[in-house]
C-alpha cells in the first residue's frame, strides 16, 4: 500500500502545478483561451464611379474621392490674370467767376486747381504670348493713362487696340517678353452646377480667387449691355473683379467677369460673365479689323403676347417675333419680309425671345445664310436671307 506522501505527490501536485498554469496564461496571454470574434464580410468601395454618379449604397467614405484642392487649376490660370489701374484726368466745373484773381482776393479765396487725378482699378486677362489682353469696356473707359500689373511683379503701360461698348469688352495690348497667357476651355458647353472660380482684384486688396458654381447660362435681359449672354455664378465677384478670369476646375478660361446683381454694393451671390467663345471671338475681330463683326438681318421685332395675337386672329399659345419695321434695302427686305409676318423659327431654333434671337444673328457672319420659318395671314411660309454686316452703334435691342 501507497503512502499518503506519494497518494499527494500523484495527485495534488500536478492539479497545482495545472492551476499555476492557467492562471499565468490567463494573466499574460488572455487572446489565447477568447472566443473567437466574428469575421465581417465588406465590400471594397469603387475608386471612382462611373459618369461622377455614386451610386446608392455608396458609403459616406467613398465620396472623399473627390478633388480637395483646386491649387493646380489656379497656379495654371492666376499668372495670366493682371491688374489694371487707370488714371483720367478729370476738370472741375466750377462758374469762370470763381477763377477770376480779383474775386479770389476780394473773398480772399485760394486758387483751386482746374483738373484733378482721378483712379479707377479693375482686372484682366492675357489671351496670347504676345500681348493681347481682355477686359471690360468700363474698366478702360475714358482712361487717359492704363497701367497693367502682372502677376510676376512686374507692371507696364497698355494702349487701347479698340472696344465693343455693346458687349462691354476691351482689347489691351502690352509690351513685354515671356508673358505667361490663359489657356481657353476648347469645350463651352457649361452645365449648371460646374465648378468655376473667378480670379480678380476686388476693392484693390490684391490678386483673390472664389469659388462657387455655374448657376445659369445664357442670362439675358438684364438692361446692362445690348448684347447680353451671360453666365451666371454664385463665385464672389466684387468691385474690381471686372475684365478677370472666369476659369473651371482644369484652370481654362470659361468667361470674362463682368457685372453683378447687388443692393449693398458687394457679392450677392449673383455674378456675371461673358462667355469665353463670345470674348475670343471679339478678341479676333478687333486684333483683326479693329472693330467687331456682327451679323445683321435689317428687322425690328416686337416679342408676341396673348392681347396682339388675339387682335391678328391668331392662336394665343402661338410664340414668335412680330416684325414691327424693315430696313430699306437690308437683308430682310431682300427676302421679302413684310410688316406683321411673325418669325417662329430662325435657322431651326424657335424665335420667342428678341434678345436670344439678336444674339443669334448678331453670332453670323455677314454673307451667311438664313433660314425663316413665319407666319402671314395666318398660313406658315418659309423664306431665306443673307445676313449683312451691322454698324456698330447703340440700338434698341429689338432691332436685328
Amino acid at each position: 500500500m501507497r503512502s499518503l506522501q506519494s497518494v499527494i505527490n500523484i495527485l495534488v501536485v500536478p492539479a497545482l502545478t495545472g492551476l499555476a498554469v492557467a492562471l499565468a496564461v490567463l494573466l499574460w496571454a488572455p487572446g489565447l483561451v477568447s472566443p473567437a470574434q466574428p469575421t465581417a464580410l465588406t465590400s471594397e468601395a469603387p475608386a471612382a464611379a462611373e459618369n461622377g454618379i455614386l451610386p446608392a449604397s455608396t458609403t459616406p467614405s467613398a465620396i472623399t474621392q473627390g478633388p480637395v484642392s483646386y491649387a493646380d487649376a489656379v497656379d495654371r490660370a492666376a499668372p495670366a490674370v493682371v491688374n489694371i489701374f487707370t488714371r483720367k484726368v478729370v476738370k472741375r466745373k466750377t462758374h469762370p467767376l470763381f477763377d477770376d484773381p480779383f474775386f479770389q482776393r476780394f473773398f480772399r479765396t485760394n486758387p483751386q486747381p482746374n483738373e484733378r487725378i482721378q483712379s479707377s482699378l479693375g482686372s484682366g486677362v492675357i489671351m496670347s504670348p504676345d500681348g493681347y489682353v481682355l477686359t471690360n469696356n468700363h474698366v478702360i473707359n475714358g482712361a487717359d493713362q492704363i497701367v497693367v500689373a502682372l502677376h510676376d511683379g512686374r507692371d507696364v503701360n497698355a494702349r487701347i487696340v479698340g472696344t465693343d461698348p455693346e458687349a462691354d469688352l476691351a482689347v489691351l495690348k502690352i509690351e513685354l517678353a515671356d508673358l505667361p497667357y490663359i489657356q481657353v476651355a476648347q469645350n463651352t458647353n457649361l452645365r449648371i452646377g460646374d465648378v468655376v472660380m473667378a480670379i480678380g482684384n476686388p476693392f484693390g486688396v490684391g490678386q483673390t480667387v472664389t469659388l462657387g458654381i455655374v448657376s445659369a447660362t445664357g442670362r439675358n435681359q438684364l438692361g446692362i449691355n445690348t448684347y447680353e449672354n451671360y453666365i451666371q455664378t454664385d463665385a464672389a465677384i466684387n468691385p474690381g473683379n471686372s475684365g478677370g478670369a472666369l476659369i473651371n476646375a482644369m484652370g481654362e478660361l470659361v468667361g470674362i467677369n463682368t457685372a453683378i446683381y447687388s443692393k449693398s454694393g458687394g457679392s450677392q451671390g449673383i455674378g456675371f460673365a461673358i462667355p469665353a467663345s463670345v470674348a475670343t471671338r471679339t478678341l479676333t475681330d478687333i486684333a483683326t479689323h479693329g472693330t467687331t463683326i456682327r451679323g445683321w438681318l435689317g428687322i425690328e421685332v416686337q416679342e408676341s403676347s396673348p392681347q396682339l395675337l388675339e387682335a391678328l386672329g391668331l392662336p394665343q399659345a402661338l410664340t414668335g417675333l412680330i416684325v414691327t419695321g424693315i430696313y430699306p434695302d437690308g437683308p430682310a427686305d431682300a427676302a421679302k419680309l413684310a410688316i406683321g409676318d411673325i418669325l417662329v423659327k430662325i435657322n431651326g431654333q424657335d424665335a420667342a425671345n428678341a434678345r436670344a434671337a439678336m444674339n443669334q444673328i448678331a453670332a453670323l457672319r455677314p454673307g451667311d445664310g438664313i433660314d425663316l420659318e413665319m407666319i402671314r395671314a395666318g398660313q406658315t411660309m418659309k423664306t431665306h436671307a443673307t445676313a449683312g454686316l451691322r454698324e456698330s452703334h447703340q440700338t434698341p435691342a429689338a432691332a436685328q
